[in-house]
């Protein structure tokens, strides 16, 4: 597959712990930009794709980038929201409506191909994560992606058509909250029957007394610390056994 060229440089950022650059690459026609977070070292390591929550590309999203750099992964941090980043739930929401899904699945498969393009990146070993809105995308990565190599899915919206779920090769660590009411845990044990009955690999992990959102300290009245810090270390765990 013809991999797309790298338009743009620009700058390290001196942010969190792993050294961060601003890139940009083609999305279809357009010049979309990016947050590249790199372990030390040389390479080449496995790469990610981060796929930020319904608020946009913030501070907690790039955290989570870069702690996964520290980890060894190369971790691409994308912005969906071409730069837009909600403070209110209310705004969050609307910007999340203004995103049409095609350009939304065309970015994501133009961060695939960006980071296939890196000297710095294991082509065959390149996963996804995401949280919220993200987890939805990430999955949506593992749908049109068939090369890719690892899957999590935090607390994100679940296919249930066959057809789809078929498409699936990339082993998934789903996450969620048994009491996220906008996704029932009857949804998330039909979802991972179904993989599993295609013969998939799928690991689901349900915190019970979780609702949604529970990993973002932001989240004020949702955020269980100690579920988590378990569902960190899962996901270490996972990308390790997946990807390293």
């Amino acid at each position: 597959m013809k991999t797309l060229p790298i338009l743009m440089l620009c700058f390290a950022l001196s942010s969190f712990g792993a050294t961060a650059k601003s890139v940009s690459y083609k999305s279809g026609d357009e010049t979309v930009q990016a947050l590249l977070y790199a372990p030390e070292g040389k390479g080449p390591f496995p790469g990610i794709i981060v796929i930020h929550e319904y608020w946009g590309l913030n501070d907690w999203v790039k955290e989570q980038a870069s702690k996964l750099a520290d980890q060894g992964y190369v971790a691409l941090a994308i912005d969906l929201y071409r730069g837009k980043v909600a403070t209110t739930p209310d705004e969050a929401h609307e910007i999340m409506r203004g995103v049409p899904e095609d350009r939304a699945k065309r970015d994501l498969h133009a961060a695939f191909e960006f980071l296939k393009s890196q000297s710095s990146v294991k082509k065959d070993r390149i996963g996804a994560i995401g949280w919220c809105m993200g987890g939805g995308y990430s999955l949506d990565v593992a749908l049109q992606e068939p090369t890719l190599a690892a899957d999590v899915i935090n607390y994100g919206h679940l296919a249930v058509d066959a057809d789809a779920l078929k498409k699936i090769n990339a082993p998934i660590l789903g996450i969620f909250g048994g009491k996220d009411r906008g996704i029932p845990v009857e949804d998330v044990k039909k979802f991972e029957q179904q993989l599993k009955q295609m013969g998939k690999k799928v690991e689901i992990v349900i915190y019970p007394d979780a609702g949604h959102a529970f990993e973002n300290p932001n989240n004020k009245d949702g955020y269980r610390a100690d579920d988590a810090a378990d569902a960190w270390k899962r996901t270490v765990d996972f990308l390790k056994r997946t990807l390293k």
